[in-house]
């Protein structure tokens, strides 16, 4: 999701839920302690310089458990940040706590923010020897060659 989406799904809510991959709610007083941009620069293993940048939120929960962050505040924190730093309209990546700090893509469905998983990658592949696509095999050789219950292949 980027940044002017999020804000306008901000101004059509009553409640800010965020959910983790595996379905649970970060606790309802969680509080965004950081907006930021997010500049990496680099170079991939095939000699490419790249540039990526994306706005960052990072989510924290503390031990004040009747804290609620209202969607107007939030966009209120977004638009100062914008303001400030100069914020782009740019896809939103989230830091969260767990057992170490998670990065997370953003997505919505609704009602709540989903935190989404994001993966590492090779950008360049076809330096690397490796197949864009994985190679198509062919299991059963056009042979009736099935295993069936009792059939003693497997």
């Amino acid at each position: 999701m980027k940044l002017s989406e999020v804000k306008s799904v901000l101004n059509n809510l009553e409640r800010i839920g965020f959910q983790l991959p595996d379905g649970s709610l970060v606790p309802g007083h969680f509080h965004v302690t950081e907006v930021g941009k997010v500049t990496k620069h680099f170079i991939d293993c095939g000699g490419t310089i790249r540039d990526e940048e994306v706005v960052n939120f990072q989510l924290w929960n503390a031990d004040d458990y009747d804290h609620r962050l209202h969607p107007g505040k939030l966009v209120h924190i977004i638009e100062l940040s914008e303001k400030t730093l100069g914020l782009p309209d740019a896809e939103i990546e989230v830091e969260y706590q767990g057992e170490t700090i998670g990065k997370f893509g953003l997505d919505f469905d609704g009602t709540n923010f989903l935190l989404t998983t994001k993966q590492t990658d090779c950008l360049a592949k076809d330096q690397c020897g490796i197949p864009s696509q994985k190679p198509k095999v062919r299991i059963s050789g056009g042979q009736s060659n099935t295993c069936t219950p009792g059939g003693n292949c497997c």
